[in-house]
């Protein structure tokens, strides 16, 4: 069953005539996301940030690292790509969730700007965010940060990154205590899962966005080439670090979490997955008038204080 306060937020959306994210070029999209996210902010919570940029593959890269008011002392810290099909979203969307994130884990976290598409196709995203993962742990003690205790965390396009990230980071050596994986995309293109159709239409992501989001980024098609742009197509999952994975039932990218879980799993890697009964795509997004995405939040924060805070 639909969660009562969502579907009030579907039927007004519906109501609006407010046209499909996939309807719409990028610059269009761009600006109606960040409408979206105007009318539905958390308060912001009381943390300290600061803007930093550092070399990255494609020129200057800007990361946002926010940090826990109070006691001194090396903290752990997260490494968080947003959401947005890898076309919408920068730091400025995000800023309130990063700041719950830090508030609420007790942990410095870095934001990263990665680059967009279809400006910057695939693999710019991973090779920013790669690139922002490597100047963290060398660096993280510029930030009042221990670099054992670091993580990545993401939603959706985000989740895809973060993913890919903790392959990378264990192929390079890079320590993870934790990856949080917030309805990510995991598969190689839209329709290769039963959620994409059955889901497809009416829950805040469409099939159809998927697919606009997909040949922006990939190109072509559409379809990812490689596991750096769909995780469930890596060939070992073996030692990478320890997952959180959520998923909404009713997400268009249901199947994408709970399959990556499983495949975890079957890689030996701890893994939680939880399951939000009647919630959509971008449920912690919504955390400012969802009580259950409120709540989904608060398991991340706590989530990432129990890993590293």
């Amino acid at each position: 069953m639909l969660d009562l306060q969502l579907a009030v937020v579907l039927g007004a959306v519906a109501a609006s005539g407010a046209p499909d994210l996939g309807d719409l070029q990028p610059s269009a999209a761009r600006q109606m996301y960040r409408q979206i996210f105007a009318s539905g902010d958390l308060p912001l919570a009381d943390v300290t940030v600061e803007d930093r940029h550092i070399d990255g593959p494609g020129g200057r890269l800007a990361l946002r690292a926010y940090t826990p008011r109070g006691e001194a002392g090396p903290r752990g810290a997260v490494l968080y790509c947003h959401g947005g099909g890898f076309v919408v979203g920068d730091l400025d969307i995000y800023d309130a969730t990063c700041r719950t994130l830090c508030h609420d884990s007790g942990c410095i976290v870095v934001a990263v700007d990665y680059r967009l598409a279809p400006e910057h196709r695939f693999p710019a995203a991973v090779d920013d965010c790669q690139a922002a993962l490597r100047w963290l742990a060398a660096h993280a003690a510029q930030l009042g940060a221990d670099p054992a205790r670091l993580a990545v965390c993401g939603d959706s396009a985000g989740g895809n990154l973060a993913a890919v990230l903790a392959i990378l980071a264990h192929a390079e050596g890079i320590a993870l205590a934790q990856q949080v994986l917030i309805y990510p995309v995991t598969s190689a293109a839209p329709g290769d899962l039963p959620s994409h159709t059955e889901l497809g239409e009416g829950y805040v992501l469409s099939r159809r966005a998927m697919q606009s989001f997909a040949r922006h980024y990939y190109g072509g098609d559409g379809r990812a080439p490689d596991w750096r742009g769909a995780p469930l197509l890596a060939d070992d999952l073996s030692g990478v670090a320890p997952a959180m994975v959520l998923v909404g039932s009713y997400d268009v990218l249901r199947d994408d979490g709970v399959h990556y879980a499983h495949a975890l799993i079957e890689a030996g890697v701890p893994t939680t997955l939880v399951e939000y009964r009647g919630l959509s795509h971008g449920f912690i997004n919504m955390a400012a008038f969802l009580t259950a995405g409120r709540l989904a939040l608060d398991q991340v924060g706590a989530a990432l204080r129990h890993a590293i805070g």
